[in-house]
């Protein structure tokens, strides 16, 4: 009896494993995406960091009617353009619409690649601010408080709701889905520690983590800057963290 448990077990391992595969796209040894749902992907990117090693970082794409809207780019303008090759490429979709989250590398590193591309981007007026004061690649078009984007046909909701990892952390909601890009501002489940506070409002955060639980409860996957994705503990597990 127990021999056929196991089988039957077994057998389920085999048959579900490479539906589960199937959801990861190994684009190269550092870029990866991932199929959230039938419109939402998750792209991470990887570069090696000095006392890190090699750090993934998060992004979303939502596709629809052959473009796409990305929220963080990869690292740089190299990975950048390998994502956007590979949506040209794979799914005949090419990328038209962007927001950064923050102002690093990780959130908006590949933007002068795609204004070269004739990309619109959208961001807090703080990022903007900064890009300016760090000679970096300046967004188009900025906003205070909230911005709601018609992204054809599917909502999209940029909310500022303080600092935390940096002083102009957004978020970004797909209503339609249930699903929250919180970026940095959010450490996924496995986190001890707060990781890089150098440009972060400590002060601020807890605040902001707590605007975030109140407005967002019925997030069914939250996404954080780094690591795996989770649902709303990921939010309380921030504030947890900035508790301590």
């Amino acid at each position: 009896m127990k021999k056929r448990i196991s089988s039957t077990i077994l057998s389920l391992i085999i048959i579900i494993f490479p539906i589960i595969a199937q959801n990861k796209i190994i684009v190269s040894d550092n870029l990866e995406i991932t199929k959230l749902s039938d419109n939402v992907y998750l792209h991470k990117s990887f570069l090696v960091i000095e006392n890190y090693g090699k750090i993934g970082a998060n992004g979303l794409l939502l596709v629809e009617d052959g473009k796409a809207l990305m929220i963080d780019s990869p690292w740089n303008d190299n990975q950048t353009e390998e994502l956007y090759n590979w949506l040209k490429d794979s799914l005949n979709t090419t990328i038209t619409t962007f927001i950064p989250t923050h102002w690093h590398e990780d959130c908006m590193g590949g933007l002068g690649y795609l204004q070269t591309k004739g990309v619109s981007s959208y961001t807090n007026l703080m990022t903007i601010d900064i890009a300016k004061e760090k000679n970096l690649p300046i967004p188009q078009h900025g906003f205070d408080h909230s911005l709601f984007l018609d992204f054809h046909g599917i909502p999209v909701e940029c909310t500022y709701l303080g600092g935390g990892h940096s002083t102009d952390n957004i978020v970004v909601w797909l209503p339609f889905e249930n699903i929250l890009f919180g970026g940095c501002c959010i450490k996924d489940i496995n986190s001890t520690n707060l990781g890089n506070l150098s440009d972060a409002d400590v002060e601020a955060w807890p605040s902001t983590m707590r605007k975030m639980i109140d407005k967002f409860p019925n997030a069914k996957i939250v996404v954080p800057g780094h690591g795996p994705t989770g649902g709303t503990e990921l939010m309380r597990h921030t504030l947890q963290l900035l508790e301590k």
